[in-house]
C-alpha cells in the first residue's frame, strides 16, 4: 500500500494538481505494481514565502 507525499509550492490550479495526483497513482501502479485502491496521495501545498532555498524562498525569487 504506497503511501505518497508530495510537497510543492502553491499556485497550481485544481485541474494541474488533478493531473499530478493521476500522475503519480500511475507511476505507482507501472513501477511497483500497486494497485489503485491500495494507494494514497497526499499533495501539500506550501505558501511560497514559507519555502525558500539558499536562504532565499520562492515569493523572494518571484
Amino acid at each position: 500500500m504506497p503511501l505518497i507525499e508530495v510537497s510543492i509550492a502553491e499556485g497550481r490550479t485544481e485541474g494541474e494538481l488533478r493531473n499530478f495526483i493521476t500522475a503519480l497513482h500511475k507511476a505507482a501502479e507501472t513501477t511497483v505494481h500497486a494497485l489503485p485502491e491500495n494507494t494514497t496521495v497526499i499533495v501539500r501545498e506550501v505558501p511560497k514565502n514559507r519555502w525558500s532555498k539558499g536562504n532565499v524562498t520562492i515569493a523572494e525569487r518571484g
